[in-house]
């Protein structure tokens, strides 16, 4: 049996084109070809696709951009989050920044709806 170690180093050796001969010398001796079959590229993605995709259970809210009423979204982030006048102001200047993280849907569409309300602009992940 041959030695698969040595046999990887000096095909690892090669160039590119001595690589292409020794495909077409193995395609001719063993009467194969390297090619994959078509059926079988066309058929890889509908694979990936048939996965289902798991439903995201945990969102954050980020807000992008507080708008023309950066008072009224400051004072929606401090009912929200519960932070402190300079906190909240910090958080909301500090655009792009998280809200809430790790809330269930309905707590995420609701912030982001009252942060939209007061005319923040606000993306969920």
């Amino acid at each position: 049996m041959a030695d698969l170690a040595k046999l990887v180093e000096e095909i690892s050796a090669l160039t590119l084109l001595e690589a292409a001969e020794l495909v077409k010398a193995l395609e001719n001796k063993l009467g194969v070809s390297a090619a994959a079959p078509v059926a079988m590229i066309g058929a890889a993605p509908a694979a990936v696709e048939a996965e289902p995709e798991e439903e995201q259970t945990e969102f954050t809210v980020v807000l992008k951009d507080f708008g023309p009423k950066k008072i009224e979204v400051i004072k929606v982030v401090r009912q929200i989050t519960n932070l402190g006048l300079k906190e909240a102001k910090e958080l909301v200047e500090g655009a792009p920044s998280n809200v809430v993280e790790a809330v269930s849907k309905e707590v995420a569409e609701d912030t982001k709806a009252k942060l939209e309300a007061a005319g923040a602009v606000v993306e969920l992940k």
